[in-house]
């Protein structure tokens, strides 16, 4: 057994990119599959889990955050740390971080039921985005250009049901420039940025957005950095939009929000940055 473990669920390009960033360190280490695991809290446990250090990859947040969770129980590192994962998991948890840093967001508003979420909409002004307060890749995300848009999108909500749905998190539509920033944080430094450009308005490679090399400013390192500060991140991928009304220290630049499991396949090759060996080497530097 290694100190050092990758935990996944399913093997994507980003994580064979990993894989032979730490073979090309020569770095012994364990390819562990989440599903697959079992934990026992006794006195026996402790020899179930050999490693000092683990990169959490999972695609499920809900299965990875219960396995970081539980390796923390036993004194592993995990990179993320649990908390990190319930902060940037929840949109409104990270915007509130945030907000409590000073650092910059797209006017957001959150109710708790239909009738206040309408009232809070016609307050903030139209259109808005309404969006999922967990969720990735631009899944289930609305745009209201008006209130009888709002009332159908909030019917279907409260039809649905669950608790999930009775959280009406909503943000001011930003006029950016057709694309927006993702910016890679490793161990506190912004090692790389791309744009996402699209004519759609939701800017997410997911959503078929095309990736270029963003070179990284000032103001885009130093938010990067502070935002991955905010929460605690130590891998993470910043997503920022260009405000072209915005005034603030970092030229109209706002948080969207914070990936605590980055993908990286199509940023690789655009920026020129190794960022699975950066992953690898921090993780390294944790075992020392």
């Amino acid at each position: 057994m290694a100190d050092l473990a990758v935990i996944y669920d399913r093997i994507r390009p980003d994580e064979k990119m990993l894989f032979a960033a730490l073979d090309g360190l020569g770095v012994p280490y364990d390819k562990v599959y989440a599903p697959h695991l079992t934990f026992t809290f006794d006195a026996q446990g402790t020899a179930q889990v050999p490693w000092r250090v683990a990169i959490e990859r999972c695609v499920s947040q809900t299965r990875g955050h219960a396995v970081t969770r539980a390796l923390e129980g036993f004194g592993v590192q995990v990179i993320n740390p649990s908390q990190v994962i319930e902060l940037c998991g929840d949109k409104l948890a990270t915007n509130a971080r945030l907000h409590a840093a000073g650092l910059p967001t797209p006017r957001t508003g959150v109710a708790f039921d239909g009738e206040s979420a309408l009232r809070l909409m016609d307050q903030m002004g139209y259109p808005l985005v309404l969006k999922p307060t967990v969720g990735s890749w631009g899944r289930m995300v609305s745009r209201l250009n008006d209130r009888d848009a709002a009332e159908a999108v909030i019917e279907h909500k409260e039809v649905l049901g669950g608790p999930q749905h009775g959280v009406f998190y909503v943000q001011a539509l930003v006029d950016k420039p057709q694309r927006d920033i993702r910016a890679f944080v490793v161990g506190g430094q912004c090692i790389g940025a791309i744009y996402r450009t699209s004519e759609h308005w939701i800017t997410n490679t997911a959503r078929g957005a095309t990736a270029s090399n963003c070179p990284v400013t000032p103001e885009i390192a130093d938010l990067a950095t502070r935002a991955a500060e905010a929460v605690q991140g130590e891998i993470v991928a910043i997503d920022l939009v260009e405000d072209p009304q915005a005034q603030n220290d970092w030229g109209g630049l706002l948080v969207i929000e914070i990936n605590h499991t980055m993908e990286f396949k199509n940023s690789v090759s655009t920026t020129g940055v190794d960022i699975p060996r950066h992953m690898a080497e921090y993780a390294l530097s944790k075992l020392h």
